[in-house]
């Protein structure tokens, strides 16, 4: 098995799994009121590199980075456009910043 395809296929995975997950979030959110915004320091933000300033990535250590990648043009991210603070699919229950970035990022088609 091709390593690039086996891991390719664990990301496409996660995120079918990541989406339903922030569906039923995003219903259970309804009800409770406004969703927290994900804090870099929490378990599953640091395990994707999460960043809320994507100014702020060493491509170096980061070597996927590339200079314009933001939340905002991530395939991942959900909610109404312009809103600083959005929903994400590799984030359920939790809001992130427009201008951040994870090392999960996938641009937007």
């Amino acid at each position: 098995m091709n390593p690039i395809n086996s891991r390719r296929e664990v990301l496409i995975s996660l995120t079918s799994v990541a989406a339903m997950l922030a569906g039923a979030a995003a219903r259970a959110a309804d009800k409770a009121g406004p969703l927290p915004r994900l804090k870099p320091t929490e378990p599953l933000a640091m395990a994707l590199s999460y960043f809320e300033d994507a100014g702020k990535v060493d491509a170096k250590k980061f070597p996927t980075y590339k200079p314009g990648q933001l939340c905002s043009n991530c395939l991942q991210l959900t909610g109404k456009a312009g809103d600083e603070w959005r929903p994400c699919n590799l984030f359920p229950g939790k809001l992130v910043h427009a201008n951040g970035w994870c090392k999960v990022y996938v641009k937007k088609p």
